[in-house]
């Protein structure tokens, strides 16, 4: 089983015209809702400090995206805890607000991509400044927006003293209570079940009360595959047969090509898992995936549910923004067979690590 790459992809590239934009277009959290498709995207300019922001394009058929504005629609706070970068959006829909986690540094990280992989600037300060400062840890904010044109930021949703990213939020409660999916980077060892960086899940009856104490092992990678370090990718999508969510798995410990998997969750208990996919469903192939700032990357960040078809939109390379697809029905079905459901059982033994 594997998603469709769109023949024309990429489907939106860096633009030379605008200098916050200039070197990187990739990342972004896609949503379609009263016949049009939303991108808020991930962009950067050629800047050695390689300050990160969002833009946004627009489409009516989903493949074909203008740019709204020549502007950055959302970016780092004058002074605040955001004021570095911004980061991998992620956008589900409560009411007539649209909320978006996103991926933020309190400095800009640098063109990391230059010397070793996830290594950032990090400011001169005393011993006494807290970690999120003094390491420049990658931390995670919630905004929300009714026109992806004006945004209020409402605050930081993880822990400030751990690098936590890929946090998705679940577009449905479970009864009083909303979910989220989070990865932290220092959750690794026996204590936590995991031997690399995992998917976790909790639970509140707030969107901005996240405590850790409640969190879950929701799934690890496996070793000596192409999923040992794994992280969420896309906002849930609720189906007949339950949650569907796509992740990106990482081979050797998180230091080689990204490749994306599937896992399909009970409706009313996302701890329960019915059925992963073994292999995954897209890979890096193509030049503009291969080659980039970050070579053999594929990750997704948005998808959306048209008229029984899925669209996922991913970034490539860490450069290019492109869109993959296959029928919904197609991928629940494969999540069903019989060696996706043995996968998932392999999983089951690590949910119930809780910290």
């Amino acid at each position: 089983m594997k998603l469709k790459k769109l023949k024309d992809n990429p489907i939106l590239s860096p633009n030379p015209d605008n200098e916050w934009e200039e070197l990187v277009t990739c990342n972004p959290g896609v949503v379609y809702d009263n016949g049009k498709y939303y991108m808020l995207y991930r962009a950067a300019g050629k800047d050695k400090d390689h300050v990160i922001r969002f833009g946004l394009a627009m489409s009516t058929d989903g493949f074909h995206f203008n740019r709204v504005s020549a502007t950055p629609v959302f970016g780092p706070s004058e002074d605040g805890p955001d004021s570095g970068c911004v980061e991998d959006p992620r956008i589900v829909k409560f009411a007539d607000d649209f909320f978006v986690t996103y991926a933020y540094r309190a400095f800009p990280p640098g063109q990391y991509w230059k010397y070793e992989h996830d290594v950032v600037n990090v400011p001169e300060c005393s011993e006494y400044m807290p970690a999120a400062i003094r390491k420049n840890l990658g931390n995670t904010g919630l905004a929300v927006t009714k026109d992806f044109l004006h945004y209020r930021r409402l605050g930081r949703i993880t822990s400030p003293v751990l690098d936590d990213r890929d946090v998705i939020i679940f577009p449905e409660k479970f009864g009083d209570k909303f979910a989220l999916l989070h990865r932290p980077k220092q959750y690794v060892g026996k204590k936590y079940g995991t031997m690399h960086p995992a998917i976790w899940i909790k639970f509140s009856e707030d969107l901005l009360a996240w405590e850790d104490k409640d969190s879950h092992l929701l799934m690890t990678g496996f070793d000596g595959t192409w999923e040992e370090k794994i992280g969420g990718s896309t906002p849930p999508i609720l189906t007949e047969k339950g949650w569907l969510m796509l992740y990106h798995g990482v081979e050797h410990g998180g230091r080689g090509h990204y490749r994306v998997g599937a896992v399909l969750l009970e409706k009313d208990n996302p701890l329960n898992m019915i059925g992963r996919t073994v292999e995954p469903i897209l890979e890096p192939s193509e030049e503009h995936e291969l080659k980039g700032y970050y070579n053999g990357c594929v990750f997704p960040t948005g998808n959306v549910i048209v008229e029984g078809d899925l669209l996922v939109y991913y970034g490539c390379a860490d450069k290019h923004i492109g869109v993959a697809t296959c029928q919904l029905d197609e991928l629940l079905d494969h999540l069903e067979t019989d060696e996706c459901r043995e996968a998932a059982m392999r999983s089951k033994k690590d949910i119930t690590v809780r910290i």
